[in-house]
């Protein structure tokens, strides 16, 4: 009896080990004669929190949806869709999160359970920050031939075409198109939109046009009040379309806009664009500067409203 149960447990590990090699490498060996809807889906969905990893942690984003593509039979796997857990990262002795038990290796493995898949993608930059990895990082972040290869070497995985599968859906997605290395010397972009056209000249401004939207800069004199009459627009629809109250204060060289912010910034600030974070820019006042929303500043960013920039930082504005 004991020993029939054992050949049913070991059949079982068996025939699990066989389907997470057909859930792998049959895509794989299809998707080099055609793209998977499912993969593209995957990648639009999760293309910005891969950048953002790599801006965070300098681990190539092609690299970070090859393997959240893998791992996670692009999202499908059931540890992704009820777990968040996008590259199968198990419990260990440093987790005290919440888990889940999960038929891998063995029975009732332990595996990490997140509250979001973000969560999952920052949880595995963490993981890659191990020592075991540590030699990846002298890599380039748009070396992504050199960090799969790595991965393999360093055991990041006991398949001898982990690699190479890693490579061959970068290639075939062309995910190497979001690699960039941040500390590499950028192009430097004065981000301080010249005018359309000028529309009306005022007792001591010009209305101007920024991003498509009518604004004035500000003078060291200038206060809600002095504006709202000279613009002969209410306090209050000022002051909402520039989201400020009596609080914020106006400095001379402010942008103050007459009409409704934008959604994101001007097209002349393309994908490839990242505003520089100065020293003592806020939010705020990089959301003034493009003419765009606070709101949509946070959400382009991936940031929480408690987020506080500094020096150095790299935000999208479109």
């Amino acid at each position: 009896m004991c020993s029939t149960y054992y050949i049913f447990y070991y059949l079982c590990i068996m025939i699990r080990r066989l389907s997470l090699l057909l859930l792998l490498i049959v895509p794989t060996m299809l998707m080099a004669q055609t793209r998977n809807k499912a993969f593209e889906d995957y990648i639009e969905k999760y293309k910005d929190i891969a950048i953002e990893q790599m801006e965070l942690h300098r681990i190539p984003a092609s690299i970070t949806l090859a393997q959240g593509l893998l791992e996670s039979g692009a999202g499908n796997s059931e540890l992704a869709k009820k777990s968040n857990n996008h590259f199968g990262i198990k419990c260990g002795s440093n987790w005290f999160g919440p888990t889940t038990s999960h038929f891998d290796d063995g029975r009732n493995e332990c595996f990490r359970v997140y509250a979001t898949v973000k969560e999952s993608y920052e949880d595995h930059s963490q993981f890659l920050k191990k020592e075991r990895y540590g030699r990846l990082f002298r890599l380039s972040p748009v070396d992504y031939k050199g960090w799969a290869r790595g991965l393999k070497s360093c055991g990041y995985a006991t398949s001898p075409t982990y690699a190479d599968r890693l490579i061959n859906l970068i290639e075939l997605y062309e995910l190497n198109r979001f690699d960039r290395d941040p500390d590499a010397p950028q192009p430097v972009y004065v981000p301080e939109p010249e005018p359309v056209y000028e529309v009306i000249e005022l007792n001591t401004h010009t209305i101007k046009n920024n991003n498509d939207v009518l604004c004035i800069v500000a003078n060291s004199k200038d206060t809600w009040e002095g504006l709202s009459k000279e613009l002969a627009i209410s306090k209050r629809k000022l002051q909402k379309f520039n989201e400020a109250d009596d609080n914020v204060a106006i400095h001379a060289g402010d942008f103050i806009y007459i009409q409704k912010k934008k959604s994101k910034a001007a097209k002349q600030y393309g994908k490839d664009y990242w505003h520089h974070v100065a020293q003592g820019e806020s939010m705020y006042s990089i959301a003034q500067l493009y003419a765009i929303n606070l709101k949509n500043l946070y959400k382009l960013n991936f940031k929480d409203a408690d987020y506080t920039p500094v020096q150095g930082d790299l935000l999208r504005v479109r």
